[in-house]
Order: C-alpha cells, then sequence, then structure tokens
C-alpha cells in the first residue's frame, strides 16, 4: 500500500496529555495537525474544529509526523481561607511586640501591621488571571470589604463547616491561611515583667488550627481538590516551645495536629512551615528549605510574607512541591542568588512530613 502526505492546514484535537508545560502542569492540548493523510484505497482525514485558547506552543512528533502543539488549560480555580488577615483587631504594640518573638524565636504568627500586607496571596492570584481563578474566604464582612469587597470574596466560618461549602464548591485548589491569634491582656507594663496572653471564647488554637483546619481539608477532599497547600509554622517539634505557653492555647501542637491530618488525608498536599516573618519585599532573597526545625538552629530563620506567598502559589504548579511537608527561611537580602528556580527548591524536599 502507498500512502501519501498532502500538505493542507486544518486542526486535529488530540485527546491525549503531552508532557508539563512551562508552568508544571500537563494539561489536554489542542494540536495543529500540518498535513492529511492519505492512500489509495481511504478518503482523506477528516478535519476537526476546535475552540480553545492558545497559551503555549511546543514542538511534537506523532506517528513519525512533525506537529504542533498547542497547550491550552483553562485557568484553575484556587480559594484562599484567611483571605483577609486575622480575627479581631491587632494593636500595633501587640504585633511589635509578636513580631520581636518571632524574630527571637523563629516561629511565624503572621500577624499583619496594617491592611496593605493583608491578603499577599490573593493577590497574587489576581493579578495572574491567565493561570488562576482567585476566590478569598474571610470571616466577616468588613474584612472582605479591607480586601475590596469583591464577589469572589466570600464570608463564612472555618470553625462551621456548613458555611465554608460554598466557596470550597468548584475549586481547584485551596491554600490554608488560617490561624488562632492571642491578645495582649491589657494594662501591661514592661517595667514589671512579660506580658500576659489569652485567646477570646471560640478562637482558641484548638478550634481555630484544629477543628477550622480539619473542617476545611474535609471539604476540599469532599469536593475533589485537586491539591491543599497549608502554611503553618517552624517550632512544632519542641512541645516546651514558648509560643505554646501564649494564652495556654498550645498553638503549635494544634497546627501540627492539623498538618499531619492533611498528610494522612490522601489529598495531593504542600506543607510549608514558614520561619519569622518580615514584611520586606519578596523575591530578592535565597529562599532555604529544611526540615524538623533544623533551621531555627541557625541564623537563617525568617523569611520575607511576599516570599512565603509566592511560594504556595508555586508550590500548585510543580509535582515535587505535592505530598511534601518542609520549613522556609531565607537568607539575608544580598547574600546568595534569589529564588527563581522553584522546581528544583522542592525537589530538594524529600519529607512526606
Amino acid at each position: 500500500m502507498t500512502t501519501t502526505v498532502t500538505v493542507t492546514r486544518g486542526p486535529l484535537i488530540f485527546s491525549g496529555h503531552f508532557p508539563n508545560n512551562k508552568n508544571g502542569c500537563a494539561s489536554q492540548s489542542t494540536v495543529n495537525f500540518l498535513g492529511s493523510i492519505s492512500n489509495s484505497n481511504t478518503s482523506s482525514a477528516s478535519r476537526s474544529s476546535f475552540s480553545s485558547s492558545l497559551t503555549a506552543t511546543t514542538r511534537i512528533r506523532r506517528a513519525g509526523f512533525a506537529v504542533l502543539a498547542s497547550n491550552s488549560m483553562a485557568p484553575s480555580v484556587v480559594l484562599v481561607t484567611g483571605a483577609g488577615g486575622r480575627t479581631g483587631t491587632i494593636s500595633l504594640a501587640l504585633c511589635l511586640l509578636l513580631y520581636v518573638l518571632c524574630l527571637v524565636t523563629g516561629i511565624a504568627l503572621e500577624m499583619k501591621r496594617d491592611k496593605d500586607n493583608r491578603s499577599i496571596v490573593y493577590k497574587k492570584l489576581k493579578e495572574r488571571s491567565e493561570q488562576y481563578v482567585a476566590r478569598g474566604l474571610v470571616r466577616t464582612e468588613e474584612s472582605k470589604e479591607k480586601i475590596g469587597g469583591a464577589e469572589d470574596v466570600f464570608v463564612g466560618d472555618i470553625r462551621e463547616s456548613e458555611s465554608i461549602v460554598p466557596a470550597i464548591q468548584g475549586i481547584d485548589s485551596l491554600i490554608i491561611l488560617t490561624s488562632a491569634v492571642p491578645k495582649m491582656k491589657p494594662g501591661f507594663d514592661p517595667s514589671k515583667g512579660r506580658p500576659e496572653f489569652y485567646f477570646e471564647d471560640g478562637a482558641f488554637p484548638e478550634q481555630v488550627d484544629w477543628i477550622g483546619q480539619k473542617n476545611q481539608i474535609d471539604a476540599a477532599k469532599a469536593a475533589g481538590v485537586k491539591q491543599i497547600v497549608l502554611v503553618g509554622s517552624m517550632g512544632g517539634t519542641n512541645l516546651n516551645h514558648p509560643l505554646n505557653s501564649l494564652g495556654n492555647g498550645n498553638i503549635l501542637v494544634w497546627k501540627r495536629k492539623a498538618e499531619q491530618y492533611l498528610a494522612d488525608s490522601g489529598v495531593p498536599y504542600t506543607i510549608i512551615r514558614a520561619g519569622g516573618l518580615q514584611d520586606k519585599e519578596g523575591g530578592v532573597r535565597e529562599l532555604l528549605v529544611g526540615k524538623d526545625d533544623e533551621l531555627l538552629q541557625t541564623e537563617t530563620r525568617t523569611i520575607a510574607r511576599a516570599d512565603v506567598a509566592e511560594v504556595c502559589i508555586q508550590a500548585l504548579q510543580y509535582e515535587e512541591a505535592q505530598f511534601k511537608a518542609f520549613d522556609l527561611a531565607s537568607k539575608p537580602e544580598g547574600t546568595g542568588t534569589p529564588a527563581n528556580d522553584f522546581k528544583a527548591l522542592f525537589s530538594q524536599v524529600t519529607a512526606p512530613f
């Protein structure tokens, strides 16, 4: 049988999966087949039309013929919980005090000093609308207004599982940033010793960091999400860590319990245990990953919030970030090489928990 190739131009829908695209995402792709095949016994191959937008092109070979593959993928829907910042009002004095505590201990309580520091992950996702459809979940209407009041920001209480279902339905990925926050008891006098802290009724770490995060994980699993990114804190290997004594909340204990629950859930996950958070520019420092609080024994145990936010988003793009947990910090600005190869960064991580 003699086979000839007639050079024509027409699209062919290819239903298989191509290798990862530049963002590390495997996707169905449209193929522009540049030739149709005919022979003495068959008619010309039929051509199909396509409507997918073209986001990237790569050269591939199929059955010995050169074809042009156009990788096409609809934007991924990502929900960020805790998108509006912490519950309650945090005074500047408390923020600064806990900020110093974070620097000393290398632990992230993620305190916000003003609304401009809120919702960095949510804002980063909004800026990448070609890749992501961003959703936010906040606890109050006030928090929603502080980050713009958009229709894609839902109001719900993570401690009440039913109230968060509408926000989670239809999402592809979930980024959990929620956390309990201690408050400083009034009347603190620095000359008389250390301040005392407390948690409001219903807002203890057990209720927020354990029950609240468990509710999110359960709802996301039921909705069939493809990945959950959870931001926690370093220090969880030390039961006697000073942060556990704040308000008798055992905050790191409950955070660790939620992390273990996520790791056992069967859902692809990435657990990021951040070092002491700093309000500094992101993308200008070399990032460091570790495990079991090893970074707390070094001088490099802090990180910019913007860098943590970027790692959260990058974790959605690489398989190398899935089913892994790691501590995260950075070198001082001006030393080392700023992070730009996140696939290599995640590849350094080997610990599942």
